[in-house]
This record gives C-alpha cells, structure tokens and sequence, in this order.
C-alpha cells in the first residue's frame, strides 16, 4: 500500500518510523511519501496561507497549492484503487469499518489541514472525503493523519503477527474487547478469572464472548442500539 501525506509538516511524522508501523515499512508492506503545499506555491517566502475573504480572526490555507500537491501525489502513485482523504472536524466519525474499506485501496492520499482552515474551493474542486477524528479541533491534521494511517496500516496482511489478534479487537465486529490478563499470574491479591487458567478452549471463549457483550454494553451502549444480540 501506498500512503501519501499532503502536509506542511512532514517532519511531524517520525512517529511512523516506530513500532509495528516502522517494520511494516521496512518490510516493504507500505510506504509513505509527503507532499509540501510550500514546494507548489509562487510565493517568494513559500507562503500557503492568507487572511480570509469577509474578514475575521485567522488564516486560512491557500486552495492552489494543496489542490497542486494533492494532484501529484494522486498521479504518482501506483494502484488502480485510490482515495483522497481530508482530515476535518466536519467530516463522519473515523470508525474501525472505515479504517477496514480504507486497507483495501492500493494508494490513500491524506491532506491534512492547518490553521484556522483551508480554502472550501479546494473541496469543491478535488472532492475528498472528510473523515474526522472526534469532536474536538487540534492545530492541524497531521496528528489525525496519522491516527489514520496507523489504524489502516495493522489492517495489512503480515503487518501484525497472528491476524486473529486484529479480528478480536474492539470495534472489528461491533462490540468492545474482553477483558484480558497475562503473568504474573497475581498482582496485588488478584487473579485472572478461573476460567482462564483452566485450559477448557470451548468455555474460555464463550467467557470471552460473554464479557465482549458485557463490556459493551456497560461502557457503549450506543454500539448495541441497532445490534440485534441473543442471549
């Protein structure tokens, strides 16, 4: 997979380097490039934002040299299967069945905004899609792109070691994940639950299932509301 990074920060992604992130790009299972609106602008000082049109408090980014550079990473990379993304507080919830359509394009592209906002003309002429985070607002989308970037990522094939740990996450199939337990086997006068040292593979999952449910519906209801479940 191919992931491009429209930003005017590249240097804000080191992160990637690390973790499961960094081996899967060192194994060649993805690799990311940055686009700088600053290298497609005309201004001397490499300039990409400006006071608003109406007036009003802060600066917005320019529409031409983000619609320039998200138009060369989309024609430079490889894959048939593309997407442009924009980071944005009025775009739809990120969600994990999103990060799971999103781990079969062949290359994302993700523009990731900054200061008071980005000129709307940009959205109207490339026709993104705008995929929040939360319903807050940060100083720019470079953090949200790579929230993206890494949940899409561990999705990959070979990329996190046994996928049957990505399938048992939270969110994968609609609930919270169980509980979970490793050695020692007490800390501080607790233990795991019996049911989980006795060896009995059948019961062991069917806890697991049970306190899936459990969790969820303590902690997100909302997630059972249209969910039809059995006891």
């Amino acid at each position: 997979m191919l992931i491009d990074f429209v930003t005017v920060f590249p240097e804000m992604f080191s992160p990637l380097e690390l973790s499961i992130i960094g081996k899967a790009r060192e194994k060649g299972l993805v690799q990311f490039r940055f686009f700088n609106p600053r290298d497609y602008t005309d201004d001397p000082h490499r300039k990409v934002d400006d006071t608003q049109f109406g007036g009003s408090e802060g600066m917005v980014m320019a529409a031409p040299p983000l619609i320039d550079a998200s138009e060369d990473a989309l024609g430079s990379g490889e894959g048939e299967k593309k997407k442009l993304l924009l980071t944005s507080p009025q775009g739809h919830p990120f969600t994990q069945e999103k990060a799971k359509e999103w781990s079969r394009f062949d290359h994302i592209v993700l523009v990731c905004g900054h200061y008071k906002g980005i000129d709307e003309r940009f959205i109207d002429l490339m026709k993104p899609e705008e995929v929040s985070v939360g319903d807050y607002v940060l100083t720019g989308g470079e953090f949200p792109a790579m929230t993206l970037a890494d949940a899409i990522v561990r999705l990959l094939p070979n990329v996190v070691g046994g996928y049957a740990s990505v399938e048992e996450d939270s969110f994968y199939s609609g609930l919270l994940d169980c509980p979970r337990y490793t050695r020692p086997r007490e800390v501080r006068g607790l233990e795991p639950p019996a049911v989980l040292l006795g060896g009995n593979h059948a019961k062991i999952e069917a806890w697991r299932k049970r306190m899936s449910l459990d969790a969820t519906r303590r902690k997100r209801p909302d997630l059972l509301a249209n969910r039809e479940s059995t006891a």
